[in-house]
């Protein structure tokens, strides 16, 4: 026996005793050789792997710690985490390509298929049917067509006027919120060279077919993080912003009244005002109240502490609880305020307790993590939240039981907002994969999955506003996406 032959021999039975898998492919050796081949992906090969392989992870093909199964290719990668090499392969950058490729796919496909479905075997003709031969009440037919129309919202590039176009171009939007007649804009916009300045949208010349608006900025400028924002109805319905700014270096954190005249007036008699700020160190959250008998107070959910302020006369009212307040709104009908809790708690607290006694939390619901948002509906018998597990839940506040959940939401723990709209019969989130999803409000059902413009990042989180009624009461519904520098309008 020559002494190549003998090597080659000694080297298969060596690769027997540590891999056992090869055993059950050696009687087909020409098909399976592309499988057995370990490769580096920096040394002895200029073959790089596809751009749109999935990781190795099926049940055909065995997991090798350190390696990358190419189903395309047919062959393994090695992965080099930490490696100076020309080409190196983790798992984060190979889940981002695929993310991409999905993103891209999907973005085609939205934009070949006009004609989309919100649920199986229901359409136009069908759902005339239905309704002529009786099967559906007026209710169920209205909410089945809004549905439908839903699904065949089409994506426009907002064209954006300003006195300053080189900032639109360089500034990115942080957030964005919608007033309560959906015809303004408030927005959070991260300067190039560090800091946010704020804005307002003007939305009422958002008309197809040209999509203009107009942006109007304030100097007004600061270099601290912006936790959470609402508008606040102080002299008249939102004529102010409310503000909970981070601290940074010796300055304190605060909560900001920001008038919304120093960017455009609204209302008749409208007057530039002041900015009034209250030394609020930590908020994570705050909301306005439209309660009479809460009247010009707004709250602040700090750090195992909720403070009601009244900004007229400065009295303040505290609640300790026993965690960090990250989600809260004011009911209207009621006097209390909804929390949501890095603890996964929802408690309310009834506002007429002017002391800490033991029947002050009116209300108590919980989560597995940490609650992001709280949505109350408008009988205030339901409460919606969402927590840092993607988790989405319908409350019933009477009984204190879920009565139902959104499956589809992807959270790992980012502060992300859920928008309730009762009108329209729908619940609309971003997740931190930046899809945006629709679900029918009165089922759960998954209407839409909206992909992001843009390339996904952690950091480029879109922030959209959905309005039954873009740009005043005449307007049509729509959805607004803001993401990096552009607005996008989903118009029916």
């Amino acid at each position: 026996m020559s002494e190549s032959n003998w090597q080659s021999r000694r080297h298969e039975r060596r690769n027997h005793r540590q891999y056992p898998w090869f055993r059950q492919h050696g009687s087909n050796r020409c098909n399976t050789r592309p499988q057995q081949r370990l490769q580096d992906s920096g040394h002895g090969d200029d073959e790089a792997p596809s751009t749109s392989s999935s990781t190795a992870g099926s049940s055909s093909v065995p997991d090798l710690p350190g390696y990358y199964f190419d189903p395309e290719k047919n062959r393994y990668f090695r992965l080099l985490p930490g490696h100076n090499n020309c080409n190196p392969l983790t798992k984060e950058g190979l889940r981002h390509k695929e993310m991409e490729s999905k993103r891209l796919q999907l973005l085609e496909e939205e934009d070949k298929q006009r004609k989309k479905i919100a649920r199986m075997g229901c359409n136009a003709s069908s759902l005339l049917q239905k309704n002529k031969l009786g099967f559906l009440n007026v209710t169920s037919y209205c909410r089945l067509a809004h549905e439908l129309r839903l699904s065949c919202m089409q994506r426009q590039k907002v064209q954006i006027q300003s006195s300053d176009p080189s900032a639109l171009a360089s500034d990115r939007f942080n957030l964005i919120l919608a007033d309560t007649n959906s015809d303004r804009l408030f927005t959070v916009n991260d300067v190039k060279v560090g800091g946010s300045k704020y804005g307002i949208i003007s939305l009422r010349g958002l008309r197809p077919p040209t999509f203009r608006v107009h942006m109007h900025e304030n100097l007004y400028f600061t270099n601290r993080k912006v936790n959470s924002v609402c508008w606040a109805s102080l002299n008249h319905l939102d004529s102010h912003v409310l503000l909970c700014l981070m601290g940074i270096a010796e300055t304190p954190g605060c909560a900001t009244l920001l008038p919304a005249s120093l960017f455009v007036s609204s209302h008749p008699g409208d007057r530039p005002g002041m900015l009034c700020s209250f030394r609020i160190p930590g908020a994570w959250s705050c909301a306005w109240s439209l309660n009479i008998q809460a009247n010009n107070c707004f709250s602040t959910g700090l750090s195992r502490r909720v403070l009601v302020t009244n900004v007229v006369t400065g009295h303040r009212q505290s609640f300790g609880t026993s965690s960090d307040v990250l989600a809260q709104q004011f009911a209207v009908l009621a006097p209390l305020l909804f929390n949501g809790c890095r603890s996964g708690e929802v408690f309310a607290i009834d506002l007429r307790c002017r002391n800490q006694g033991k029947d002050w939390k009116a209300t108590r619901l919980f989560h597995d993590s940490a609650v992001t948002s709280v949505q109350i509906l408008q009988e205030e018998q339901s409460l919606m939240a969402s927590d840092m597990a993607g988790t989405i839940k319908l409350w019933d506040l009477r009984t204190t039981k879920c009565l139902r959940q959104y499956e589809g939401h992807v959270n790992e723990y980012a502060h992300l907002p859920l928008h309730v709209h009762e009108e329209e019969g729908i619940v609309v989130a971003v997740g931190q994969d930046c899809y945006t999803r629709i679900w029918s409000l009165h089922d759960g059902h998954l209407l839409r999955t909206i992909p992001s413009p843009h390339p996904t990042s952690k950091a480029d989180i879109p922030s959209v506003a959905f309005s039954a009624r873009l740009g005043g009461f005449r307007g049509a519904p729509g959805l607004l996406m803001a993401v990096q520098q552009d607005l996008y309008c989903f118009s029916y």
